[in-house]
């Protein structure tokens, strides 16, 4: 992030069994406050896909086997200044190993 991002915008898939505790936890560091309001995002409906690999202690699926799942695609704008601990409060309730975050840097 360069000093004059102030803000980024997070995309963040979680299964539907985990969003209630993701809104939360993103409320808990003030993500997504956006003048008057807090809790602002989006979220829809989407089929995740992965194959875990040889290591992997995948959260649902099989080693070598491609997975597909429902899951929720979060988003929402968060202040540069306030990423890292919304990076934490995220990584603190998802439940994939390898949680699939998206930090897009917003131009205004």
């Amino acid at each position: 992030m360069t000093e004059q991002t102030k803000y980024v915008k997070l995309e963040i898939f979680i299964p539907e069994t985990h969003f209630a505790s993701l809104r939360e936890a993103l409320r808990s560091v003030d993500a997504g406050h956006l003048g008057n309001y807090d809790s602002c995002l989006a979220y829809s409906r989407v089929t995740g896909s992965w194959r875990p690999l040889l290591g992997a202690s995948p959260y649902e699926g099989t080693i070598g086997e491609i997975s597909e799942a429902p899951e929720i695609k979060v988003e929402l704008r968060v202040a540069a200044v306030r990423l890292e601990q919304t990076m934490a409060a995220i990584i603190a309730v998802h439940p994939y190993e390898e949680p699939e975050i998206f930090v897009i840097p917003l131009l205004a």
